[in-house]
């Protein structure tokens, strides 16, 4: 059977591709844009991709055209495919009748954090030998690859509340019938897609509603929002978890998030010192081992795990250090991601300085739905260089100018590694915050500090 997908190159998407291949089936796809790590990943997989969408690349026709949501009514690709009449589904519909259908799914929901927790979750039920598949999106370091099948019942996947296709405008997470379901937290995103936070809280009520009474859900004790989901009607046992609060609580040894004490109710399960920072990080723990346990895994043996956790691709990455100055790669592509991860290094390098380059890459930070919050988000960094590229269809003048005279914006990417490369100086940590390709902006600005 051969595939082809539009879209392959799209973290999901480029999951899906290497999980049919896997699966023996012979898989193509056309994409627009084609940058690593998923590029590099898909051809090593023997994927043959086509650059762009042209009519052509579906003749002769296919077996089946599976449709990232990233595809329009009016790309050549989509129109062909209606017009010739071509067998063709959404990748989430794929997976959840072609792979995850008789596999314990464990999901990830939540507005942060799911890449991370997901692969949290991979390693810890990895650690246990019980051989997950997953689908996760990005790159986590303790497997080097976003998506594989596994040899065990359990699936882990990241549960995105983004719609499903142009013709399917669920969220993609309800077909997934997940057994275990993870809630981290829900706040306003996706400005392009909803109109409000509660058109959001029902999609992730329409995903509680998948949850059989047998399966678990662990749910963020913090969060007002979810708790305001749960009470839509709940028909699964709930489990939360919370620094200081929850049947699963952490106690924090060390301010930064890199060591903490783990409870279960009233039982000390023992202490974790692992190698990610940031409250955020420590919740995002939380979840992943009670969901592990919730999945059968003994919750004490795996705290061990944490230690040798390799975190994902643009998480914090460290991308070099050059001239005495740190360069850290960063998926943070809402207020909330970013404060707590400029947090979190806060409380690690102290008084050293933090330099933020920000592209605001999706589509609600390029609609200018989350302009107010984003210089509170920014109070941690010592400076910050704003990408307004000419067609940003507001003025970014409303983040930098309330920044108290340390922030500017730069027209190009070119514009803000000189205004980064004057900056900088010895001690600094440098971070590159988008969730796109950013022209490779960080490991750019590695060689330019450079001797």
């Amino acid at each position: 059977m051969r595939l082809h997908i539009l879209g392959i190159c799209g973290t999901f998407m480029g999951g899906v591709a290497a999980l049919a291949r896997e699966l023996g089936l012979e898989v193509e796809g056309s994409d627009a844009n084609v940058y690593p790590p998923m590029s590099t990943q898909l051809e090593a997989l023997g994927i043959r991709l086509m650059d762009g969408y042209a009519a052509a690349h579906l003749q002769p026709a296919p077996d089946l055209v599976v449709v990232g949501n990233a595809m329009t009514r009016g790309n050549p690709a989509v129109e062909y495919m209606l017009d010739a009449q071509l067998r063709y589904v959404s990748g989430p519909q794929w997976l959840g009748e072609t792979l995850l259908a008789g596999r314990e799914v464990l999901a990830v929901a939540g507005t942060h954090g799911k890449t991370t927790t997901t692969s949290l979750l991979a390693h810890l039920l990895e650690s246990a030998g019980m051989a997950p598949g997953f689908l996760i999106g990005g790159v986590p370091g303790n497997f080097g690859v976003s998506a594989r099948t596994g040899t065990g019942r359990p699936f882990v996947i990241e549960a995105d509340e983004y719609d499903t296709a142009f013709f399917d405008k669920r969220s993609k997470f309800v077909h997934y019938r997940p057994r275990i379901a993870i809630l981290n937290n829900l706040e306003y995103d996706h400005a392009d897609i909803f109109p409000d936070v509660a058109a959001i809280q029902r999609q992730f009520h329409h995903l509680v509603r998948t949850v059989p009474g047998n399966g678990r859900l662990v749910v963020n004790a913090h969060d007002e929002r979810l708790a305001e989901v749960l009470a839509m009607g709940c028909w699964t046992p709930v489990e939360t978890f919370g620094i200081g609060r929850g049947d699963w609580r952490a106690e924090l040894v060390e301010a930064d998030g890199s060591a903490f004490v783990v409870h279960r109710g009233g039982e000390r399960l023992g202490e974790v010192r692992w190698p990610l920072l940031g409250h955020h990080s420590v919740m995002n723990a939380l979840a992943a081992l009670a969901a592990a346990t919730a999945a059968g895994a003994d919750p004490r043996t795996l705290l061990p795990a944490f230690a040798s956790f390799e975190s994902v691709k643009r998480r914090m990455e460290v991308v070099g250090e050059a001239d005495g100055v740190r360069v850290y790669d960063d998926f943070a592509h809402h207020p909330t991601a970013i404060a707590t991860t400029l947090a979190g290094l806060r409380a690690k390098v102290g008084r050293a300085r933090i330099l933020v380059a920000l592209e605001p890459r999706s589509n609600s930070m390029r609609q200018g739905a989350h302009a107010e919050a984003l210089a509170p988000s920014l109070a941690d960094a010592d400076a910050v260089v704003f990408l307004q590229r000419p067609e940003l269809p507001w003025d970014a003048q409303r983040v930098t100018g309330a920044l108290d005279g340390r922030g500017r914006t730069a027209p190009t990417v070119d514009a803000l590694l000189a205004a980064l490369r004057a900056e900088a100086r010895p001690g600094d940590h440098v971070v590159f915050m988008s969730n796109g390709g950013f022209e490779n902006a960080p490991r750019r600005f590695v060689e330019l500090l450079r001797p």
